[in-house]
């Protein structure tokens, strides 16, 4: 082959070569020019946010408070048993029914107890007799050993005979006394006014002593039992005031401490606080209550509670700068109530900072936002 034949197919081949080499890198720029603008029409997207949708940091004079919660309890409760092994009779209070202190509820058969009772008069009785005939014999034998017919022994005998009946007699005496309060316990009796809240058992039923009967509780006093940690409890005193909300309530309920268990929980290190609640209608015991207990006030930066968000490893929360949400992490400081919301105190934005409300969700950094056009009036 000639020489200018071989410089040719070279210089074809090279042509190829390049041209598929200048094809491949226009591909591959296409395709990061796609990517590119994709990533840019992601991050130009436009958030439209309302004037609810944002929060301005503000120094507040808040009300610090505990977070609590719990069951509320009758302060006055009684749990009617039976006394004495028997028939249950005559019970005819039921859930809901109101009763009076020292109103019978119920009677267990007194058939038995009234022939323990008889018995036992019968025994006394029977002791007394032994009495007067040991009496008699002592006054004779008195004197007879003062008329010399009879020795000193016999009357130390005779006295002792008067002993021994008259222990049998008050023996006698006290086991009547049993065999009456055993009839008596027969009656079971309210032991305080309230309304019937369980009633454990039916007529005709076998009940033993000790037996639970009915249950029943004084709603006019009603209490919050409140578990606080070792930390909380450093700031509890007596009289604080708190505002609870009742499970099933609309409107809440006023409440403050009236005494603090000197003693914590063993294990769990808890403190327990009893807040006295005010009576309002329809309150239950077992109703479950919770709400904030005021501790003081306090001068700080704070934002809505819901305005921190926590899905990162550090508390943050969403500043709206330059059209652009940014994350900006904080620390937390105490929570406070104020109007009925609750605010919680913050450091590390200045104060005016805009601040994304809770009720719009997570934002990306660097999320591009706009604010809506104010409503007109017609």
């Amino acid at each position: 082959m000639k020489r200018w034949m071989k410089w040719a197919l070279l210089a074809v081949l090279a042509g190829l070569l390049a041209s598929g080499v200048w094809r491949a890198l226009s591909s591959r720029q296409a395709q990061q020019a796609t990517v590119a603008r994709l990533a840019s029409d992601q991050t130009q997207t436009i958030v439209e946010l309302g004037a609810l949708d944002v929060v301005e940091v503000k120094s507040r004079d808040m009300a610090l408070g505990l977070a609590i919660a719990g069951p509320l309890k009758a302060v006055n409760s009684a749990v009617v048993k039976a006394r004495v092994a028997g028939e249950l009779r005559d019970l005819t209070v039921r859930e809901g029914d109101s009763v009076k202190a020292g109103q019978i509820v119920a009677r267990v058969d007194p058939g038995e107890y009234d022939a323990r009772v008889r018995q036992a008069q019968q025994l006394a009785e029977s002791a007394k007799a032994q009495v007067d005939i040991a009496r008699r014999s002592f006054d004779n034998n008195r004197s007879l050993v003062d008329q010399g017919f009879i020795s000193r022994t016999a009357l130390d005998t005779s006295l002792a005979s008067l002993a021994a009946a008259e222990a049998s007699f008050r023996a006698a005496q006290a086991g009547m006394d049993v065999a009456a309060k055993a009839l008596d316990d027969t009656v079971l009796r309210a032991p305080l006014a309230g309304l019937v809240s369980q009633r454990l058992a039916q007529p005709g039923e076998r009940v033993s002593p000790e037996a639970r009967i009915v249950e029943i509780v004084d709603l006019s006093r009603l209490e919050l039992e409140a578990s606080l940690s070792a930390t909380e409890s450093m700031d509890l005193r007596l009289g604080q005031s708190a505002v609870l909300q009742i499970e099933g309530s609309a409107k809440p309920v006023n409440a403050h401490v009236v005494r603090i268990n000197p003693s914590a929980v063993a294990g769990s290190r808890a403190v327990v606080a009893y807040l006295a609640v005010d009576a309002a209608p329809g309150l239950r015991q077992g109703l479950f209550a919770q709400g904030t207990l005021s501790t003081g006030r306090l001068q700080t930066l704070a934002v809505p509670l819901s305005a921190v968000r926590t899905d990162k490893p550090q508390p943050y929360v969403q500043l709206v700068e330059q059209q652009q949400v940014r994350h900006q992490t904080v620390e937390i400081g105490a929570r406070g109530e104020i109007d009925g919301q609750v605010v919680i105190a913050i450091k590390g934005v200045n104060q005016n900072a805009r601040v994304v409300a809770g009720s719009v969700g997570a934002l990306r950094d660097g999320t591009a936002v706009r604010f809506a056009p104010a409503a007109s009036g017609k």
